[in-house]
């Protein structure tokens, strides 16, 4: 259930945060056909995918990760292997995350299974045929895999892939605090706070907008905005009940999980062990590889994404 990872790091990205910030800020994106669709949800807001591929082929659903899109460089590479593999995949933005902001007041959190589901529905009511696969990046991937365990009997997915999961999230807060990754909360908060600005720049703010300019860490904006909009009695309350690591035994879809232990988003106690897992879970877990990085390559002139092509190794199982 848990196997170490045939990863390497080259020479030229030999640390976690070297991992993490080339995947996330230099890799270059991909040019593929991309299609967009809106979907209007039953409680007046909507949803916006992302499509690559063509045809009547196998569908991989894509969930991104903390104010992420499909321009987030991962989401852009994985959307091109899809579509060269022959498949189709469909990026569902988060609400608000696509570019637009949502109507309502609420938007998405770590534990929100529910705009998931709904998309599912939709694809198998249009193709019911069709396997359908889904891959979820830290947040989105903490969403994917506490929907797969709460699922009783889960008619949907052949398979699914989670890639750098916060599975505890209160020590996800708690290591992003800290010195060495504090750079990386600084970052995301203040993307948070522009979008948070952004939504409510013409309407009424249900939270003290002005109290938001003052904050700094993941457990503050927790309490401040994430608790009191999606009805948790504050952040540690959100935590624990989002959190997927205790969900990840009730796992019945063939699922793999890639983490790197070196992973500067979450500290090493927080990584599940094999009582925390079902039979259908496979962790693979690599020395090196920083947050959604897994960049090889012998020289920069010569990239390789690795985990682009440990997914789609690991789908081509399941969906041929």
């Amino acid at each position: 259930m848990i196997i170490s990872s045939d990863f390497q790091a080259p020479w030229w990205l030999s640390n976690s945060h070297l991992q993490t910030i080339w995947g996330a800020r230099f890799r270059t994106r991909p040019k593929t056909l991309l299609l967009w669709e809106r979907l209007e949800l039953p409680d007046g807001d909507f949803l916006d995918l992302t499509w690559s591929g063509q045809g009547k082929s196998p569908i991989v659903v894509i969930l991104h990760g903390l104010e992420g899109s499909y321009r987030s460089r991962y989401a852009s590479g994985i959307l091109a292997a899809i579509a060269h593999q022959g498949w189709r995949g469909v990026l569902m933005h988060f609400r608000g995350c696509s570019g637009e902001p949502n109507r309502l007041n609420r938007g998405y959190h770590s534990g929100d299974t529910a705009d998931f589901q709904t998309v599912l529905n939709i694809l198998q009511e249009r193709e019911p045929n069709t396997p359908l696969a889904a891959i979820g990046y830290s947040l989105g991937g903490n969403v994917l895999l506490k929907w797969l365990g709460t699922q009783i009997k889960q008619n949907y997915l052949k398979s699914a892939v989670g890639i750098s999961v916060p599975f505890d999230l209160q020590q996800a807060a708690q290591q992003l605090a800290q010195k060495d990754s504090k750079i990386y909360q600084i970052s995301l908060i203040r993307v948070l706070k522009h979008s948070m600005h952004r939504k409510f720049s013409n309407k009424n703010c249900p939270f003290n907008l002005k109290a938001l300019r003052k904050v700094q860490t993941f457990e503050e904006f927790d309490n401040l905005v994430t608790a009191p909009l999606h009805g948790f009695r504050d952040a540690y309350d959100y935590w624990q009940q989002s959190s997927c690591k205790q969900f990840l035994a009730k796992i019945k879809t063939p699922t793999l999980i890639l983490h790197s232990k070196d992973d500067p988003f979450l500290p090493q106690t927080a990584i599940p062990s094999e009582a925390d897992l079902s039979d259908s879970v496979q962790l693979e877990l690599s020395q090196q590889g920083g947050h959604v990085g897994f960049v090889s390559g012998s020289f920069p002139w010569n990239m390789e994404y690795w985990l682009d092509q440990r997914i789609i190794r690991f789908l081509q199982t399941y969906l041929g």
